[in-house]
Order: C-alpha cells, then sequence, then structure tokens
C-alpha cells in the first residue's frame, strides 16, 4: 500500500484543537502531496547534519519542527545568506519533501510536546491540569536539585540551568516546553497555582529568572530548572514518531538527533 506525502501531513492535523485553518507556520515546504513515501526522518531540526542523514537513509520525507533557514519563518528568498540558498538547492536536487510541523504538534490536546517530555520524565500519571501552554504536575517531594538530577537522567543531558535554591522542595511543578519561559506563562504558576518549581525550555532571562531571583530574596521557595528548547521539545518529536509508526505500519519512520551546538566551557 502507497502513502503519500499528503496523507502524511493529513494526519498531523487530525488532532489539532487550538489552530484555525491557514494559521501558523506549518504545511508542506517543499516536494509534491502527491509522492509517495518511501521512507520518514523526523528531526527537532531540519539541519544540514539531518538532510544528509536523510539522503544516507533513503529517506524521501522529513519532518521538522523547527524552521529550516534559521528563522522562526519560512522564507525562500534567504536575502543574503548563502547557506540558506545551498541548504534549499540540496533538499531539491535530492526531491526530499519537507513538512512542518510546529503549529499543529502544540495544538493538540494536550499538547503533544508537552505530552512527550511529561512521558519521558515519567509524570504523565501525575498531571493534575493541562492548558495551552503548560502543564501542572504533583510528584513526590524532592529537592530541586534532585529533580534537576533525575531530568538530566531521563533525557541524558550533560547539563540544565537552574534558578533559586536548590534545596528548596517541590511537589507541585509547572512544565513548559520550548520558548515558553516568559514571565507572562511562568509567574501565574507561581502565584495562581501555587507550583513550587517550574521546568522550561527556555525564555528572556530578565523575565522568569529575575522573578525567582526576588521572591526567593523576600522569603519565598521557589525555583526553575531551564533545559533548552531543544532539549524540552526533542521527546515530543520523538513521540510522534511513535504516532506515525502506529498509523503507517507499511512506511518506515525513524527519528534522527544531533548533539547540541552548545559547548559548556
Amino acid at each position: 500500500m502507497i502513502t503519500t506525502v499528503q496523507e502524511i501531513w493529513e494526519s498531523l492535523k487530525e488532532q489539532v484543537v487550538h489552530l484555525k485553518q491557514g494559521e501558523g507556520v506549518d504545511g508542506l515546504l517543499f516536494g509534491r502531496p502527491e509522492d509517495a513515501v518511501i521512507k520518514v526522518v523526523v528531526a527537532f531540526n531540519c539541519s544540514w547534519y539531518v538532510i544528509e542523514r536523510a539522503i544516507e537513509l533513503g529517506a524521501n520525507l522529513i519532518i521538522t519542527h523547527e524552521g529550516l533557514f534559521y528563522s522562526h519563518y519560512h522564507d525562500v528568498s534567504h536575502g543574503s545568506c548563502a547557506l540558506a540558498a545551498a541548504k534549499q538547492q540540496r533538499i531539491e536536487e535530492h526531491k526530499i519533501a519537507v513538512i512542518r510541523c510546529h503549529d499543529a504538534i502544540h495544538s493538540y490536546e494536550p499538547d503533544g510536546v508537552t505530552l512527550g517530555l511529561l512521558r519521558v520524565l515519567g509524570w504523565e500519571k501525575f498531571v493534575i491540569k493541562h492548558d495551552r501552554h503548560a502543564a501542572v504536575a504533583v510528584i513526590s517531594e524532592l529537592s530541586a536539585l534532585d529533580v534537576a538530577k533525575h531530568i538530566k537522567r531521563k533525557l541524558a543531558i550533560p547539563n540544565v540551568r537552574l534558578i533559586g535554591s536548590g534545596t528548596s522542595k517541590c511537589t507541585k511543578v509547572g512544565v513548559l516546553v520550548g520558548y515558553r519561559g516568559g514571565g507572562s506563562l511562568v509567574i501565574p504558576l507561581f502565584e495562581e497555582e501555587n507550583v513550587e518549581l517550574v521546568i522550561y525550555g527556555e525564555g528572556p532571562e530578565w523575565e522568569t529568572p529575575e522573578y525567582i531571583r526576588d521572591a526567593v530574596y523576600t522569603g519565598k521557595s521557589q525555583a526553575a530548572i531551564v533545559l533548552g528548547h531543544a532539549e524540552s521539545e526533542i521527546p515530543g518529536m520523538k513521540l510522534l514518531v511513535e504516532w506515525l509508526r502506529r498509523r503507517f505500519t507499511n512506511t518506515e519512520v525513524c527519528f534522527v538527533e544531533e548533539p547540541s551546538p552548545f559547548q559548556m566551557i
């Protein structure tokens, strides 16, 4: 049975709840919808490395969470960026279809990327609230430092960033993925949901970190753990691989991961 690029793209939209048609950055960025899919590569980011791995694996469809050309938005004019133009040429010369799946998976209910992180951390069954941007879980009491160690072990990452006191005790935790670590999303979790710890991917450093600094200074027991954008969202894209494998049993689907570009010196 042949699976087309369009069939896979339509399947990614089936669970969408919070997204109107035409909104967002998702879609078939390269390739033809009627083409038969040979093999699928799923990745957090369609980097040059991911493209080369797709070529090596014989995949003709890449599903990427983030944008291809160093921007959230898809701009094929590239301006003066020769590297972006060369990257597009590489994709086109190998006839690789590329689907962006960013807003769709974030618009599942619950958010598919958040669910992926919760599942890897073993906290899915402890969630007491899901909203569009965050989940709240009640876990066994741990120090913020012990939670950080748990996260590093479960995600197999070398480091995280801790804000606040590592010895502060936590049972109620807010979880946000990607670029949701700004004050407008995090502060209500502390002040309205009464969480003691927030975990997020990244956010402006002058917002949540400064809020926690002042909270600790004034005697509150609050902390945050910053994972990194990719580190917080890769589990959700790996979960997408599982969904696709169950849906398209005749099509090979694999996840391609590469090390973080950041070096801790």
